[in-house]
């Protein structure tokens, strides 16, 4: 496995940010530059991660291409497919994005998020993005969500399926999936299930941790790695069975400290 952040950490030179994730331990990168920077400045990231053996884990997207404001949406649409472009110029594994929501909060649920039209919206956005992306050397992803497609191994499969364009793929944030007693209590049984299902189709991993709070009704909480009970070490395990190289990502930290913290964790845990 690679690890990595999901933050640049403080940086001010392409060279201090890799040697800043190569010092913490990082063998993977989110890639810290937008499609709309200078040609330069990518370029001088793309190989500053490059001589420092770093690998492009991603290139975020994080807009919602399902906006039901038509300028918005195709603002967002024309964004995704310059990321998707982007990451196949320097190599990323993967861009990756959520399906997007149907109602006003970009990436939040909504009943209308599991409607026939939101899925058959998000099989075109997905194909018209990698059409008119044309990319050779990289994919498209889904992180999946608790509360939009795909919030499943099998959800995820069929999604695949539908679309039928062979530079879709799979983002793997199991912590996302964990939305039901079922899932937090048989941890091992639905990681075994993602692996079994999506295996090498999977090209880029978040990592963190969920807490079961004691409360009515039924509250799982985000938190940080060894602050909730997920198997973390059987999830990175089997992460890497598929692919000896998958970046598994740190995320969802608000500061620098917390992110050499819990890094350190992650190392002494997991390596």
């Amino acid at each position: 496995m690679r690890l990595g952040t999901s933050s640049p950490l403080a940086y001010d030179s392409p060279e201090q940010w890799a040697e800043t994730q190569t010092k913490l331990g990082c063998g993977a990168v989110v890639f810290p530059v937008q499609s709309n920077e200078s040609e330069s400045k990518i370029i001088a990231y793309k190989e500053a991660a490059e001589k420092a053996g770093l690998v492009i884990a991603e290139v975020g997207i994080w807009r919602n291409a399902l906006s039901s404001d038509p300028d918005e949406r195709k603002a967002n649409m024309d964004y995704c497919v310059e990321q998707l472009r982007l990451a196949d110029f320097v190599g990323a594994r993967c861009a990756v994005n959520v399906a997007g929501s149907m109602g006003p909060v970009w990436d939040g649920g909504y009943r209308e998020n599991f409607s026939e039209d939101a899925r058959k919206k998000t099989v075109s956005m997905v194909r018209e993005i990698i059409d008119r992306a044309d990319v050779k050397n990289t994919y498209f992803t889904l992180e999946p969500m608790p509360w939009m497609m795909p919030t499943g191994p099998k959800d995820y499969v069929r999604l695949l399926e539908e679309v039928d364009r062979d530079r879709f793929a799979v983002h793997m944030d199991i912590i996302n999936m964990i939305n039901s007693a079922d899932r937090y209590f048989h941890p091992e049984e639905f990681v075994d299930e993602c692996a079994e299902l999506l295996g090498d189709k999977i090209r880029s991993c978040h990592i963190k941790d969920v807490h079961l709070d004691g409360r009515y009704t039924l509250r799982l909480e985000e938190c940080a790695p060894g602050e909730g009970e997920f198997p973390l070490k059987y999830y990175a395990s089997k992460m890497s069975g598929i692919d000896p190289d998958m970046p598994i990502i740190l995320e969802h930290l608000s500061k620098d400290e917390e992110y050499f913290k819990y890094m350190e964790y992650l190392k002494k845990t997991l390596m």
